[in-house]
């Protein structure tokens, strides 16, 4: 399934997926030279294939290394970071047939404690685990030995319910969880201990969570305040601004047009303050309800009978150019039915990746789209030299321009010579970095501004050459919308600039490195290049949780992007908690009611205003306000 996902394909197709990288082409060739001799048609679909010739492909020749071979050769070299991240592509866990996924040796899983052994207790959910500790019966002689202990569990059973995570199990492995959900552990963690004196700084603890388990947080910061701690919130929910004590806001914009304290003060006061937060929290209306729900093009993308993990055999039906929003609460099986099933059953249809999708029984509908994509908040680029106009392409059109300068024509410059990733015009010290990396061993790193060319990037003959005024490294230092009108009258890369500042990037610089953009702003750049792709159609993009860091200016930006995307022929379907997001889709997919076990159904579907009169959903009662 993994290595061969395309049976339809042959061998000179890529059939073999791993061997189809660049990296490891080699061993294809080496296989494919072995197969000629002994006479398999590489052009032959993979299924067609006799069993001798698909033997052959894993076991290999004594003059040529097979699959069997070729991930031997990988397991001796686990020791490389990204040989292991290789490997784990083409794996696939299977339970021990020994402990039987128990993970414990027979003899401790001979102790049970009212029939139950610890893996059975840990396989349960953290609020069937509590009904189960609050509902022993215990003898006299249990109790006094166990008192203490089971007070102990008890407690810390119930701070992780409150924070909304008790349809977790014990047994969940840490990496399989979400950021906010590791932050909730954590607070629970530090409610328990009973701290005093004590400064928490918490980033944006309401990630993930639906409005009924915001109340909740709200509810565990002001104990820890009370308990004589002093708790710091960085978060742009209306719910924890409303239970501050105080209230700082920076801005007033974002980027070069922030970094100032706009207000600080107490919550009463605030009610009264100019700034944007403000505003914001006093007219819900800021962010308007549409008009008009869009009706979309008629047509459905339906998936029937998912069951993967906690959802119940459910069929859910997306209507195409139009804003779907899935939502829920927290481990209800929104990312089990968006990410998890749909979006990798469609991906391997068009042949994008290969992960195997959670089960389900039918997809129909595929033949109404070209492709999918999912739009996250994961950065544009591990590296510096990855920026805001390399991404959206616009960077080529702007080196044509540099090398199209009586200058450059003279001295023969090529767009090249204007790249700082290859050799030619770059300063050749840094390699075109503007800065060297200083190795310290046991501290972390330290970055100087290279001497050669004073952070400059480029060699000063380079520099000589002016487009308007400027050279390349100024131009780079431009902000968006300063090179708008910069660039005012060259429409290729005018156009590709106003995308970015129609979404509330124009503060951006055009050389800023990428690893110093938030996910909100990565998040937004991406969509951008989507949209500056020509006759970009019949696309379904999914956004998970694309809210989260994002303040409700930033949203409001947001929708109109998205609605940018549905005016081009596509659909966009949303996994989200933020009721302004909500409200302002075209329908709405509830899955619940509760988490674990108690989700994994659908409890509503329909416009948002079908929805908020649905009886038993939660996302529903707290909609019909914002109506």
């Amino acid at each position: 399934e993994y290595i061969i996902p395309d049976q339809d394909l042959s061998f000179n197709k890529g059939a073999v997926q791993p061997w189809s990288k660049p990296a490891y082409r080699w061993w294809y060739r080496q296989f494919a030279r072995e197969a000629k001799k002994e006479g398999i048609d590489l052009t032959v679909p993979y299924k067609e294939l006799p069993q001798k010739e698909k033997d052959l492909l894993y076991k290999g020749t004594p003059d040529c290394y097979g699959l069997d071979g070729f991930f031997e050769y990988l397991e001796s070299k686990r020791y490389k970071l990204h040989v292991r991240v290789f490997l784990s592509r083409y794996r696939k866990a299977a339970v021990c047939p020994e402990c039987k996924g128990k993970r414990l040796k027979p003899e401790a899983l001979a102790f049970r404690m009212h029939g139950r052994d610890i893996s059975e207790l840990s396989g349960m959910s953290i609020i069937g685990l509590s009904e189960y500790f609050s509902g022993l019966k215990l003898s006299e002689y249990e109790a006094g030995i166990s008192d203490e202990i089971l007070r102990q569990i008890n407690l810390k059973l119930e701070f992780l319910i409150r924070i909304g995570i008790g349809y977790l199990t014990l047994s969940r492995e840490t990496r399989s969880l979400s950021g906010g959900e590791l932050q909730r552990i954590s607070l629970a963690n530090q409610i328990a201990s009973r701290l005093t004196g004590t400064l928490y700084v918490l980033d944006e603890p309401t990630v993930g969570l639906h409005p009924k388990d915001v109340s909740k947080i709200a509810e565990i910061l002001r104990e820890l305040a009370e308990a004589g701690n002093t708790v710091i919130a960085v978060e742009h929910d209306k719910t924890i601004i409303d239970a501050s004590d105080w209230i700082v806001e920076l801005g007033p914009g974002g980027g070069s047009k922030g970094g100032r304290l706009v207000y600080a003060g107490s919550r009463k006061d605030f009610e009264k303050a100019e700034t944007l937060t403000a505003q914001y929290l006093r007219d819900k209306g800021m962010i308007a309800l549409p008009k008009q729900r869009k009706k979309g093009s008629g047509k459905t993308l339906s998936l029937k009978g998912a069951d993967g993990h906690n959802l119940k055999h459910i069929d859910i039906n997306i209507s195409l150019n139009v804003i779907t929003c899935v939502t829920g609460v927290s481990g209800s099986g929104k990312s089990t039915i968006v990410k998890d099933t749909l979006y990798r059953a469609v991906s391997r249809h068009f042949k994008q990746e290969f992960d195997m999708p959670q089960p389900f029984v039918s997809i129909e509908g595929l033949e109404h789209l070209k492709g999918i994509k999912i739009i996250d908040q994961q950065p544009i680029g591990k590296s510096p030299r990855s920026n805001p106009v390399t991404y959206i392409k616009a960077f080529d059109h702007i080196r044509k321009l540099f090398a199209g300068q009586p200058q450059s024509l003279v001295f023969g410059y090529t767009p090249g010579h204007f790249s700082f990733n290859t050799d030619g015009g770059r300063c050749e010290v840094c390699s075109g970095e503007g800065f060297q990396k200083l190795e310290m061993y046991f501290f972390e790193d330290l970055y100087i501004r290279c001497e050669e060319c004073r952070g400059r990037r480029y060699k000063p003959e380079i520099l000589d050459v002016k487009y308007n005024g400027k050279n390349i490294y100024e131009v780079l230092k431009l902000t968006v919308d300063e090179a708008v009108i910069f660039f005012n009258r060259v429409k290729p890369v005018v156009k590709k600039l106003k995308l970015m500042s129609s979404v509330g990037l124009g503060y951006l610089r055009l050389g800023q490195p990428a690893t110093t953009l938030s996910g909100g702003e990565a998040q937004r750049l991406k969509i951008c290049a989507e949209l500056g792709v020509l006759n970009r159609k019949d696309h379904l993009y999914i956004l998970d949780e694309p809210t989260v860091g994002l303040h409700p200016d930033d949203i409001k930006k947001l929708l109109e992007v998205l609605d940018t995307l549905i005016k081009a022929g596509n659909t966009v379907l949303l996994v989200e908690h933020n009721m302004d997001v909500i409200k302002s889709a075209d329908m709405i997919i509830d899955i619940g009611p509760g988490g674990g076990d108690d989700g994994g159904r659908i409890v509503a579907e329909g416009t948002p205003e079908e929805v908020s009169e649905q009886e038993g959903s939660h996302t529903g009662k707290y909609l019909k306000e914002y109506l």
